[in-house]
């Protein structure tokens, strides 16, 4: 395994190698892009990379499937951290285009929702097509395949682009959350300001199903800050959710809650337990009455007592 190589989602100039670039080891790894997010995670699977970056949520669009698809299936991978970054678009066009010669442009189907406004207000009659990637939408419009493409205003010069106009996005302070996957090993530990990523199966569709599922979590207080259904491929109405929780697995609250799971779902996939992008320990909300480690820890003696009966 190449111990000094991540990979991300590329090409060049992506949001993707923005976030990767936020992290401090970046600049010592060789960073790849990649032509896909199963490009990318397949690269770590077999031992060609020791990471990838891959978008995972977008506070307009929620979650990345592709992503979700790929960690939910396949041979198992583990999040060991997170990367939240903002995002604004520009609209990219070859040097001398006006915006009055725009009739076609690109970019990410994700990016599509973020700018869907905009294109209404001053591209009416311009025609969207999907691309890969934002980078990859940028490297088109150089190639002449398109007028225009939405990407990063930082895209620009890698392609030989200039930006028609920036800062360009239908919900104010939208962001992309990145996670960086590899292969799995213990996690690191808990830093009071950590997430938890799960994916569950249904044992069988039946009324409550998906109650019972989130009263494993409602009883122990463990909030869940992302739950998305995503079809097993089994035929129509059989859905796994992926699951986001703040927690750490070795905090009790959540350990017991994926014991709990693990009796009453066919298939659980720990995803990691990973400290929450921007997040420190004291702005973490206070735990509910009767679900810190302490109180579990007190239960349990409790239990231990009655049993040998001196409770």
């Amino acid at each position: 395994m190449s111990a000094t190589r991540y990979t991300y989602l590329g090409p060049e100039g992506t949001f993707t190698e923005a976030a990767l670039r936020t992290l401090p080891e970046a600049a010592t790894r060789e960073l790849v892009p990649m032509v896909s997010v199963p490009a990318a995670l397949d690269a770590v699977r077999n031992g060609e990379a020791a990471a990838a970056l891959v978008p995972i949520e977008n506070s307009v669009e929620g979650g990345v499937t592709a992503t979700l698809d790929e960690l939910a299936s396949g041979e198992p991978l583990m999040i060991y951290r997170e990367v939240v970054l903002p995002i604004a678009f520009a609209l990219l066009v070859r040097p001398g285009t006006k915006i009055s010669e725009i009739k076609t442009v690109t970019g990410h189907p994700v990016a599509q929702p973020q700018v869907r406004n905009w294109l209404r207000a001053h591209l009416p009659d311009a025609l969207w097509e999907s691309a890969a990637s934002n980078a990859d939408g940028a490297r088109l419009v150089q190639e002449g395949r398109f007028d225009a493409a939405f990407a990063g205003e930082f895209a620009a010069a890698t392609y030989g682009l200039e930006p028609l106009v920036t800062e360009i996005h239908d919900a104010e302070n939208a962001e992309t959350r990145f996670v960086l996957v590899g292969r799995p090993a213990r996690p690191a530990a808990p830093t009071g300001a950590d997430k938890t990523s799960v994916v569950l199966w249904l044992r069988e569709d039946h009324p409550g199903a998906l109650l019972e599922l989130l009263q494993e979590f409602a009883v122990r207080g463990v909030n869940l800050m992302l739950i998305q259904s995503r079809p097993t491929g089994a035929g129509i109405g059989n859905y796994c959710f992926a699951v986001d929780a703040e927690g750490h697995i070795s905090d009790r609250r959540v350990g017991e809650a994926l014991m709990g799971l693990k009796r009453i779902c066919p298939q659980v996939r720990f995803l990691g337990s990973y400290p929450r992008a921007g997040v420190a320990k004291k702005d973490v909300r206070a735990l509910r009455l009767g679900t810190s480690d302490a109180e579990f820890m007190a239960a349990s003696d409790w239990l231990a007592r009655a049993q040998d009966g001196r409770a």
